[in-house]
């Protein structure tokens, strides 16, 4: 399958998208190739083949992209514009991804591999809602006044207040796994607190980072508020990261590489949030009917092809439920249908890429050398493109890399535990602490349980679920800081106190 075998699944607006000979840079409103001339390839994960050219940024070019954030922020129209007219932008953003809808997901599905029809009902219904919710957050920024007692000068009188104010030119590094709907999660309160933008998406899915940049273009904002760098982590990512003029970092990936930002931008003080990897938990109590617990537990793991930072990868099922909930995972994983993205019947697309597929794989033979039982999936499908049978493992030890370390991919480890305590001790045992899911009808238990947890996010009887106003965000080795809610406005702000003799 490649673009003249998909045609027919296009839309106008996506075909005509993706029929361009290249892409090019956003740089101060302008559409630039790269500096050196340098481009790189996207893949259709479905098929391997080639669907796309894309300008190679380098640091020169990602200079440029600063020094444009840097003179829209300092000097430029977007400095001197009140909040309502932020507001009214991002508003009118949100406007044109929800009447681009389509077009979005048929590229998402196309360069990512997910089901196009997942892509709209979830990456770009949430990108609008995000959008909107942040917008609202512009109007709302607001200090507080204190009522000074200053103890060595009993005799003054002070006003004193705090002022919130932008911190000023963000770099925003994003992965590939959700490309446009996290590109948003740093765009939307970046933009809400008056900073402006250098976006870098991740170079295996730049295609709607760039759409979304066309958009920004037809909203009205103004030149150099949002540019938009494409390349790779070493080419256009690092300068990025480690570049002087640069106020914040904001990162979504690995937590090998957000280690690599987070030292980056100590040495010039800049500020970081890091969103970063998962190893999460699922664990199923005694009361819960096998049946729900599974199918939530398969949901979990296999959505998005387990390409989800909080999927549920580790399983933890009460022991005289075990076998009958493990035994339904393996029945649903067993009857999943692999196909493309505009595939009705698919329920599981493709990885992103070659170096995924085999990485996941790798994990499994790992699994496997380790004494694991795979009772379900166990490798690549046959045929092209990057796909991947769902897989669940048991008889995992708990110490093994199969447990401890983020794969990535369709892959579930499945154990037993006797008692809550144990569970516990269980699911914390890992460097992570993204998410957890408690799968039960005992309010009392599940109280009793989430305290317990080291994760950011608890979901009951659910797993993955995100609300714009629920902060998103880990403990441990998951990262550093929110994106979502409120917590992640503040993120892109700083404070300043005014001490005001009179």
């Amino acid at each position: 399958m490649n673009l003249s075998d998909i045609q027919h699944f296009l839309s106008d607006r996506a075909a005509a998208f993706l029929k361009r000979d290249r892409h090019a840079l956003l740089i101060d409103g302008q559409w630039v190739p790269a500096a050196g001339e340098g481009t790189f390839v996207t893949r259709n994960p479905a098929t391997g083949k080639v669907i796309g050219r894309i300008a190679a940024a380098g640091a020169e070019d990602v200079d440029r992209a600063v020094r444009a954030a840097r003179q829209a922020f300092d000097a430029g129209p977007w400095s001197k514009m009140r909040p309502v007219e932020r507001q009214r932008l991002i508003l009118k953003l949100a406007d044109l991804v929800e009447e681009h809808a389509q077009a979005l997901a048929e590229i998402e599905s196309v360069d990512n591999g997910k089901s196009a029809g997942i892509a709209r009902a979830v990456d770009v219904a949430l990108t609008v809602d995000f959008l909107r919710y942040m917008a609202g957050w512009a109007t709302k920024i607001e200090g507080i006044t204190h009522e000074a007692s200053v103890p060595y000068a009993l005799q003054a009188e002070f006003v004193t207040y705090t002022r919130r104010e932008a911190v000023g030119v963000v770099g925003a590094i994003v992965p590939w796994n959700f490309p446009l709907l996290v590109a948003t999660w740093k765009l939307g309160p970046a933009l809400a607190a008056g900073c402006t933008v250098v976006l870098k998406p991740a170079e295996q899915t730049p295609l709607t980072a760039l759409y979304l940049g066309e958009l920004i273009g037809e909203a009205g904002f103004p030149p150099g508020v949002v540019n938009i760098v494409t390349g790779d982590g070493p080419g256009a990512g690092a300068p990025l990261a480690r570049h002087p003029r640069v106020d914040k970092i904001s990162f979504t990936g690995s937590t090998e590489v957000g280690k690599l930002i987070g030292h980056a931008s100590v040495e010039n003080m800049t500020r970081f949030t890091l969103e970063l990897g998962g190893k999460s938990p699922v664990i199923v109590l005694d009361d819960c009917d096998p049946e729900v617990a599974a199918a939530g537990a398969a949901n979990a793991i296999f959505f998005n092809q387990g390409q989800v930072c909080c999927a549920g990868s580790r399983l933890y099922v009460q022991k005289k439920m075990f076998d009958r909930v493990v035994g339904e995972i393996g029945k649903i994983a067993d009857g999943m249908t692999l196909g493309h993205g505009f595939d009705a019947a698919a329920q599981m697309g493709p990885l992103v890429s070659q170096e995924q597929m085999d990485r996941v794989c790798g994990y499994i033979d790992i699994g496997r050398s380790q004494g694991a039982e795979v009772v379900a999936g166990g490798g690549r499908q046959p045929g092209e493109g990057y796909f991947v049978r769902p897989t669940v493992m048991v008889n995992v030890d708990h110490g093994k890399r199969v447990v401890q370390e983020e794969i990535f991919g369709p892959v579930l480890t499945a154990m037993p535990y006797d008692t809550i305590e144990e569970v516990a001790a269980w699911a914390n045992d890992s460097p992570y602490g993204l998410g957890a899911s408690i799968w039960s009808n005992n309010l009392s238990k599940v109280h009793r349980l989430i305290p317990k947890i080291r994760a950011g996010t608890v979901w009951v009887n659910c797993h993955s679920a995100l609300e714009p106003a629920m902060p998103f965000g880990g403990y441990k080795q998951s990262g550093v800081g929110r994106d979502m809610g409120r917590a992640a406005l503040d993120a892109y702000l700083e404070t300043k106190s005014v001490f005001i003799a009179v």
